[in-house]
């Protein structure tokens, strides 16, 4: 298959439902749509394919699980060679669910989540900090989710 698939006007309506509900059949899809269930099947799997859709998740209210801190750690590196390293490092961190390489005063941010402040604290002091490659870290608490959507195509 070719390296860049070229989505239509189709597949941007699959994806926008999907991302609203990835537990929708293929069935209500196709008549959501107006094509056949077989349509929606072949284009899926060719997206796929192609490496536009790579998963789909299963989203979870952690405060209900008593896992009630979400915080961000910005992550100064020492060099930014060190990025690979660091990366690998931070991988092996379970409450790590999101990980960013970015540009800006951080090398890096990091979405953690941990059960309360005495965890949040074991993670950042025990477990990021003492890495190889990090000058320091600055943790910012959420307060708060105000927005979690998908970013709908057009």
């Amino acid at each position: 298959m070719d390296d860049f698939y070229r989505i239509d006007n189709t597949d941007k309506a699959i994806l926008n439902i999907l991302m609203k509900d990835a537990r929708k059949p293929y069935s209500e899809i196709a008549k959501l749509v107006h094509v056949s269930p077989g349509t929606v099947h072949v284009r899926m799997h060719k997206m796929e394919e192609a490496g536009i859709v790579k998963d789909s998740k299963l989203f979870i209210d952690y405060a209900k699980l008593g896992i009630d801190i979400t915080s961000f750690i910005g992550i100064h590196l020492e060099k930014s060679a060190l990025f690979k390293n660091v990366k690998n490092d931070l991988e092996k961190v379970e409450e790590i669910t999101n990980l960013f390489y970015t540009t800006g005063i951080y090398g890096l941010l990091a979405l953690i989540r941990c059960r309360d402040t005495a965890h949040l604290r074991e993670i950042v002091q025990d477990k990021i900090q003492s890495i190889k490659g990090i000058q320091r870290t600055e943790t910012m608490i959420s307060l708060e989710e105000s927005i979690s959507r998908p970013y709908l195509l057009r």
